[in-house]
């Protein structure tokens, strides 16, 4: 059997919070009905999956880049940083990589990136599953640290009730400093508005 990782990231848009990224590989005969983008499936259906591709697959891992490392190196740099980690932590090595989007990580086997293929490729598909789910927790986990952002609602999206949670509560340590709502509410705060 040819080893192949699906391997896809959770979380390049939202205001706050890490990005992760996982790596899965597939058995060839899994028994995975349903598995798709994980924005398509309901958070009742993602949780499910989730326990099941955990339990069938030949190997997984999860990798992260955190605000800090998004902020120095830019969102896209550090997903493919969290791919990596994510490819790192796998205890088997594929011999093949197929990565959601159109930008490759950039590892030690052969990767092919597929735009959409969080819905066209089985492995992408679990690990698009995968790193939702992990990441969707931890921002409900977050909302207990910080309440009143409504991170168990948004995930650290730029929804209408985040940004107005911003302005009124002001920047934690979870947000993103380099995307500019974030960082225009700074500005506003130490007296830099209009410059």
């Amino acid at each position: 059997m040819t080893l192949v990782a699906g391997v896809d990231e959770a979380g390049r848009g939202p205001l706050a919070g890490p990005v992760i990224a996982a790596a899965v590989i597939l058995p060839s005969t899994h028994e995975l009905e349903g598995l798709n983008d994980s924005k398509r499936l309901t958070p009742r259906r993602r949780e499910r999956l989730a326990v099941m591709i955990r339990e069938q697959a030949v190997a997984w891992a999860l990798g992260r880049a955190e605000v800090a490392e998004i902020d120095r190196l830019n969102i896209l740099q550090a997903s493919l940083l969290a791919m990596r980690r994510a490819l790192d932590g796998l205890t088997l090595l594929p011999a093949e990589v197929r990565v959601d989007g159109n930008q490759c990580p950039g590892w030690q086997v052969p990767a092919q990136t597929i735009v959409g293929g969080d819905a066209l490729e089985p492995a992408i598909s679990a690990a698009s599953i995968l790193a939702k789910v992990s990441r969707d927790g931890e921002m409900v986990a977050l909302a207990e640290r910080y309440p009143g952002y409504g991170f168990e609602r948004h995930k650290g999206y730029p929804a209408a009730s985040h940004l107005q949670a911003l302005q009124q509560l002001g920047v934690t340590p979870e947000h993103r400093r380099s995307y500019a709502p974030v960082r225009r509410i700074l500005e506003q705060a130490n007296g830099f508005a209009g410059v």
